[in-house]
């Protein structure tokens, strides 16, 4: 991982034109690290954040049922919906507006597919490495719309059962902000042993002197607080996550 010195911080910028770019016909993707037939020796995770998909899935396609094992993935439509299975039980529609989370733990296979036979569905998927091996494989689904506000940075996922959002195995915090308007604010860190990787979902915000615009990213570590200076019509997600692995 390349690290650059800033307000003696340590931070690393991933610009959204430096991601691998893929296109199966029925799916176009940015790898932001390296998954499946994309190696980058530079780019294989922030942390225990592992994977992070930008895909577009064409109507009526999707992904057959394919195994997990020992990982936390987490699923965020940003535009239409997906049709989930899984062999634990579980078949849902996932809309915009919802995040699905499932600890693949000791085993679990699943689809995903495109719920509409026309239009297209646009999501992220992230992965994270847990910090508890070969758990009993789970699925959690919630619509954000009740928790969601305006203007500020909201939690949608932590480590924790009773908290706001959904819950995984790993001692990370997931946030989105969507803002309407001009604004600074600042993020402060829950743990002295997480860094934060910040991905602009669409707009621009300034982060610590480094601007950045739509599908850009930063990672950030060793730091406490950041500070955010966002332009209106800017949407983006937060993931606080342990720098070190099993740790």
């Amino acid at each position: 991982m390349q690290n650059l010195e800033d307000k003696h911080i340590n931070h690393v910028i991933h610009r959204a034109d430096s991601r691998n770019s893929a296109d199966f016909g029925w799916l176009k993707v940015n790898h932001t690290f390296s998954f499946a037939n994309y190696y980058n020796p530079q780019r294989m995770n922030f942390g225990v954040l592992r994977v992070l998909n930008d895909d577009k899935i064409m109507g009526g396609k999707g992904f057959g049922s394919h195994p997990h094992e020992n990982m936390e993935i987490i699923t965020i439509p940003l535009e239409g919906s997906l049709k989930h299975e899984d062999s634990i039980g579980n078949g849902s529609i996932i809309n915009e507006g919802d995040i699905q989370v499932m600890s693949a733990g000791k085993g679990i296979h699943h689809s995903e597919y495109n719920a509409d036979d026309k239009l297209e569905v646009k999501l992220l998927q992230i992965w994270l490495i847990p910090n508890k091996l070969n758990v009993r494989p789970r699925y959690q689904q919630i619509s954000l719309k009740k928790i969601s506000k305006k203007n500020i940075f909201y939690q949608i996922l932590s480590p924790n059962k009773e908290d706001q959002g959904v819950w995984i195995h790993q001692d990370a915090w997931f946030y989105i902000g969507d803002f309407t308007k001009t604004i600074k604010l600042n993020y402060e860190i829950n743990s002295n042993k997480n860094g934060v990787y910040v991905f602009i979902i669409k707009g621009k915000a300034n982060i610590d002197d480094n601007l950045l615009e739509k599908r850009d990213a930063i990672g950030i570590w060793d730091a406490d607080l950041i500070n955010f200076d966002v332009s209106p019509n800017t949407k983006i997600l937060i993931m606080e996550v342990p720098m070190n692995p099993m740790k």
